[in-house]
């Protein structure tokens, strides 16, 4: 066996249906297109979601909800991963680089430490952003926190 006579299973491949060579091909005549008016002609195209004329599902829905523009997002970050960051690499304070440097955050995000999980570590933690929990455990563990 070699690559010259490798062949695909049988029955794994199909011939594409050829449109528009005769009528014996029973493809031929309007080439599927049917007879008359805009889609037989070439050149023809319809908007995305045109529904031949009927209400388009998108306009028959009503509008939902709001999307308040002056949200500011925020990438969370809960309190047992600083005590994994802090034992696995014994740090002494958490700021965005050591949390960028990690992958817990990217260049432009804002940081907001969150309360799941334990704190044990001492720890000064900087970042946009604190739930109260977070704030408590933080500083019941005899860390600190710094607010952007």
């Amino acid at each position: 066996m070699n690559l010259s006579n490798l062949k695909p299973a049988e029955g794994s491949t199909k011939n594409r249906k050829r449109i528009g060579r005769g009528t014996g091909s029973g493809r031929g005549g309007t080439s599927t297109r049917g007879h008359k008016g805009a889609g037989s002609r070439s050149g023809t195209s319809t908007k995305i979601g045109f529904e031949g004329g009927q209400m388009p599902l998108q306009r028959r829905l009503p509008k939902v909800g709001f999307k308040n523009p002056n949200r500011v997002e925020y990438v969370g970050v809960n309190l047992d991963v600083l005590q994994g960051l802090t034992e696995k690499y014994s740090l002494s304070t958490i700021d965005l680089e050591t949390l960028k440097d990690h992958g817990l955050a990217s260049k432009n995000d804002k940081v907001k430490i969150l309360g799941r999980g334990e704190l044990t570590a001492k720890v000064e933690v900087t970042a946009h952003a604190f739930t109260a929990t977070a704030q408590k455990a933080i500083e019941a563990a005899g860390g600190s926190i710094v607010k952007l």
